[in-house]
């Protein structure tokens, strides 16, 4: 039996399942944050300004769990959670600084629109 080749316009890939994650707005925010190194939780949400912890918390598992984010949990009183890039995880380097930067830079480019619009 083959296995067809990946296909993200295909409703039945499961690369859609990783598309949606990847470009879900608080895992792009995540990861993109990310990027400087390994953080704790309560620095991720300080830094990522509006997620809730119950999000945070449910993004940091789906990324985990797709192996994008490494959880490191140290046995001390308090607990103390660290989370990082995985290799996988910093693969996409590349792509969410361009989209994060992108974004920054063409803010006013669409705001304009919108604006003229209203």
């Amino acid at each position: 039996m083959s296995v067809a080749e990946p296909d993200v316009f295909n409703p039945t890939c499961g690369s859609r399942e990783v598309l949606d994650l990847i470009a879900d707005k608080w895992s792009a925010l995540v990861l993109y944050a990310l990027l400087g190194g390994t953080v704790r939780p309560a620095e991720l949400q300080r830094r990522i300004g509006g997620v809730s912890q119950k999000m945070l918390t449910q993004t940091l598992r789906a990324l985990e769990h797709r192996g994008l984010v490494h959880r490191e949990q140290f046995p001390v009183v308090p607990p103390h959670v660290e989370y990082s890039l995985t290799p996988l995880g910093a693969s996409l380097s590349p792509i969410l600084r361009a989209l994060c930067e992108w974004a920054q830079d063409h803010l006013a480019d669409t705001v304009r629109p919108r604006a003229a619009s209203a």
